[in-house]
């Protein structure tokens, strides 16, 4: 029997990829609350962009969800800067309250508003972050809190706005809570027994899946200093 997990839309947030930083790739991370419903394709949200294809946007990153729950601690983390702590300050399309990474798992489908989307991985920081937050730590906090947030595939597409109800139908994956998914992504030193199950998984984004073969060699290391830092 699928839990019973519901919660209502904030807000939905559009960007437009722009020169941020001197010397550094444009960038779309900084975005704008939508003051109507905007339709959600297999792609994306209508007129929101992603500067850097390669590694932004597809049908694997079609829409990015972050808990509004964490932004009191991340205020908390850097009280400098507790002000800029508000939904919509990570890049993030849809905002809520109530749906996190202990209480969401992969594979998920939910409706959202008019959509319906199935959770396939969680967020991999990078240093964007840093710049635009104003905080060099920001991006490994994010990585090493799991506090990272999580992409959608559309499976129907539709209209999303905010006040829109988002509701879970299916969770095929309950062993898999997105909290220790996104844990297993960062460890270093994962079980190659639990990287071949997750790479053996269809519903998981082949990105993720790649990277967890790969991590099914013992003597595998990943570098995430450029991710990271820049």
């Amino acid at each position: 029997m699928t839990q019973t997990l519901e919660a209502t839309i904030l807000a939905v947030f559009t960007g437009k990829a722009r020169d941020r930083w001197e010397g550094k790739a444009p960038s779309a991370i900084a975005k704008e609350a939508a003051t109507g419903p905007l339709w959600l394709s297999a792609t994306g949200l209508a007129g929101d962009e992603q500067a850097d294809r390669a590694v932004h946007g597809g049908p694997e990153k079609a829409l990015h969800h972050y808990a509004a729950d964490h932004m009191s601690a991340w205020a908390s983390t850097f009280p400098d800067s507790a002000e800029f702590f508000r939904p919509g300050c990570f890049g993030e399309n849809i905002a809520s309250l109530g749906l996190t990474e202990t209480t969401l798992c992969l594979g998920d489908v939910l409706e959202l508003d008019g959509a319906t989307v199935q959770i396939c991985q969680g967020r991999q920081p990078c240093w964007k972050l840093n710049l635009h937050t104003g905080q060099p730590a920001m991006a490994p906090s994010f990585q090493k809190t799991g506090r990272t947030g999580w992409y959608y595939r559309v499976l129907a597409e539709g209209s999303v706005a905010a006040g829109g109800r988002i509701r879970l139908i299916d969770r095929p994956h309950g062993d898999w809570p997105l909290a220790r998914l996104i844990a297993a992504r960062f460890d270093p030193r994962l079980d190659p027994a639990v990287a071949a199950e997750l790479a053996g998984l269809p519903v998981l984004a082949e990105s993720w899946r790649t990277a967890f073969a790969r991590k099914v060699d013992p003597a595998y290391t990943e570098n995430t200093d450029r991710r990271l830092k820049g």
